[in-house]
């Protein structure tokens, strides 16, 4: 019998029932489909970056420096915030719905009885779709921890640790070295990784020397000076000046560094220009984004406490009467996420996130826990995210700031709404 055709959200709607848990950690299952696959590398290089916080900002960065290069660049990241195709970009262009579902039916005719969790089917997918587009680069962002996420079955020419700090403890760990060890399997013996921040775990240190990679220390092999105009990224025996990264964050010169640091290590032909280019231009949406409008509403995915400390420091250096629109996912540090931003929020407004399934929390259960952390006077809870962003411009008024954060389901119902 010939089987039944689908569209693509029809395939994303099976791919949630197919595994009994949305996450299921390890590489026995993915590996074993990609061989019946057959699949071979991706591109020719290929670079894989994990972290806890800059992940996909740090991809843009290596996109478009490399495409300003001229290579020919796919980057796979997660999660999408409007369309699941957002996932998997080849020379800057989403795939289209007919490769996603060309590559899922394969897949599902290769798996046989094996479970596969909805992110494992979108990896392949991706690893399929890169190999057969001729690649010179491909970009891997880990959705999970690193060592048993489904990227890992790619054996990186370089890897980058972007930052390191508390989130998704339950699967990795309850302080920065458990979490650390997890993110440090990406790492390949004799190949060389980019280790982004000032001050990495032990954890990362002792297994990048234990199995012989090539540590590049961000603030210590490479620098980053700050000028009266930009700044400068500097290693011994090459310096350069660059632009202002156009995402504001105070932490995207860093992102932009550990990326000209990954791309640089691969000895890929990256002239100066290209390197201005891609930092002045490379965009990741819902990272200090601005939307058009009064009051200024700013989004953010900042979800866990050391995203929002960056988010904290953007707003110490642009100060503005702020109100905030927040929700964020059950399982998540809410108090770690709002002690960092509480003296710049003049009021919370919360709404419920109705399409995380279990991980969804109830707007009363939301304020419940907030309220531990901040005066009741502050705290309204609504029942739509919508209502909670209109009652919070009322209250901003045209001179002030709306900002809309936490997590990502947060952030994508305000773009599409805009």
């Amino acid at each position: 019998m010939q089987p039944m055709e689908r569209t693509l959200e029809q395939w994303l709607d099976y791919q949630q029932q197919v595994h009994p848990r949305s996450i299921d950690m390890g590489l026995e299952r993915v590996g074993e489909v990609a061989r019946r696959l057959g699949l071979g590398r991706p591109a020719r290089r290929v670079i894989t970056v994990g972290g806890t916080n800059g992940k996909g900002s740090t991809v843009a960065f290596i996109e478009a420096i490399a495409r300003a290069a001229g290579l020919k660049v796919g980057a796979y990241t997660s999660p999408h915030l409007l369309r699941y195709n957002e996932r998997v970009r080849i020379d800057g262009a989403d795939a289209g719905d007919a490769a996603l579902v060309a590559a899922f039916e394969r897949i599902e005719a290769a798996r046989g009885e094996t479970p596969l969790t909805y992110f494992e089917f979108g990896t392949l997918a991706a690893l399929m779709l890169f190999e057969a587009a001729g690649l010179d680069l491909a970009v891997l962002e880990v959705g999970l921890g690193g060592r048993l996420d489904a990227t890992n079955i790619v054996d990186p020419d370089c890897a980058v640790i972007t930052t390191v700090d508390l989130d998704h403890q339950d699967y990795l760990g309850d302080d920065r070295e458990s979490i650390g060890f997890e993110k440090a399997g990406i790492l390949r013996a004799g190949k060389p990784c980019v280790l982004a921040e000032k001050d990495p775990p032990s954890s990362v240190l002792r297994h990048a020397y234990a199995i012989g990679a090539f540590a590049i220390r961000g603030y210590s092999d490479y620098l980053v000076d700050e000028l009266d105009a930009g700044w400068r990224w500097r290693e011994p025996g090459y310096e350069i000046d660059l632009p202002d990264p156009a995402m504001p964050a105070p932490a995207q010169r860093g992102n932009a560094a550990a990326a000209i640091a990954a791309l640089r290590a691969l000895d890929l032909p990256v002239p100066d220009q290209a390197l201005r280019e891609g930092v002045a231009t490379a965009r990741a949406p819902g990272r200090l984004q601005v939307l058009p409008g009064s009051p200024e509403m700013v989004l953010d995915v900042a979800h866990n406490p050391q995203g929002a400390r960056q988010l904290a420091d953007w707003l110490a250096a642009n100060p503005k009467p702020t109100v905030a629109v927040f929700s964020a996912l059950a399982d998540k540090d809410l108090a770690g996420i709002c002690r960092p931003l509480a003296p710049w929020l003049r009021a919370w407004h919360l709404g419920p996130i109705t399409d995380a399934g279990a991980r969804g929390l109830a707007v009363d259960e939301l304020a419940r826990r907030l309220g531990d952390e901040l005066p009741a006077d502050i705290l309204f809870a609504h029942r739509s995210l919508a209502d909670a962003r209109h009652a919070a411009a009322t209250a901003a008024g045209k001179d002030g700031r709306v900002l809309v954060f936490g997590s990502f389901h947060t952030v994508a119902e305000a773009l599409a709404s805009a």
